[in-house]
């Protein structure tokens, strides 16, 4: 079954970013943009870890987590705020919250500790990807094309997995760049493209046929053939 995740966060690009980051990752996901409005949330639908910014109207970060831990809920929490003094950080820590990340965040280091937290809860074996003769083992971060092992390098094993969790579903550039790289990557243009190639090579090394196509227009997808139009 699917974590469900409560995120909370009164900015609505943050809980749009947010949003469609996890479920890409896989995630069940329900936001809410006040302190209250959380806690009803939390109630009617108790989630597997909770997303909390600090600064919210009327209830806040800390006091939600408060509350939470004096009810007893143990739900692992991921506190963010825009705030990076040691003091915050510490008053987040004291309240009960089980982790800290400073805003603006790196979209990969959020979800890092979002795995990091789900796996202390829930302790989780390794998963194998497989998609045509192609897999990607999420433990050991190694691949294989048929009996022939692939070295990747960590950005190309995050586009790779991208891909092979979404199977046949054409991602937009937007997207990709989004869950890669980042909501606020400000790198190369064409770094997306520069990487698609790598990850081309080496799965094409052995003369195996083209798995990753380019749609024009769109994006690309992971499929057997190209599209035919």
């Amino acid at each position: 079954m699917k974590a469900h995740i409560l995120v909370v966060d009164d900015d609505r690009h943050i809980t749009g970013v947010l949003r469609r980051a996890l479920a890409y990752e896989g995630y069940s996901v329900e936001v809410a943009m006040r302190g209250d409005e959380a806690l009803r949330k939390v109630i009617e639908r108790p989630p597997d870890l909770i997303v909390l910014d600090l600064m919210l109207p009327g209830i806040d970060g800390l006091e939600v987590c408060r509350r939470l831990r004096a009810s007893g809920n143990q739900v692992p929490i991921l506190m963010l705020t825009a705030k990076d003094a040691i003091p915050d950080r510490v008053s987040g820590l004291d309240e009960g919250a089980d982790d800290y990340l400073v805003k603006p965040m790196d979209l990969q280091e959020l979800l890092a500790h979002v795995r990091a937290l789900l796996r202390r809860r829930n302790p989780e074996q390794a998963e194998v990807l497989r998609f045509a003769d192609v897999e990607l083992d999420t433990g050991t971060r190694m691949a294989r094309r048929g009996k022939r092992e692939i070295n990747l390098s960590t950005t190309e094993y995050e586009l790779l997995a991208l891909f092979m969790r979404r199977p046949r579903q054409v991602l937009t550039r937007d997207i990709i760049m989004e869950r890669v790289w980042g909501y606020d990557f400000e790198g190369e243009s064409n770094v997306l493209e520069v990487y698609v190639g790598y990850l081309r090579n080496k799965l094409e090394a052995g003369g195996e046929p083209r798995i990753l196509h380019t749609i024009r227009g769109a994006g690309y997808v992971l499929r057997e053939k190209p599209d035919a139009s």
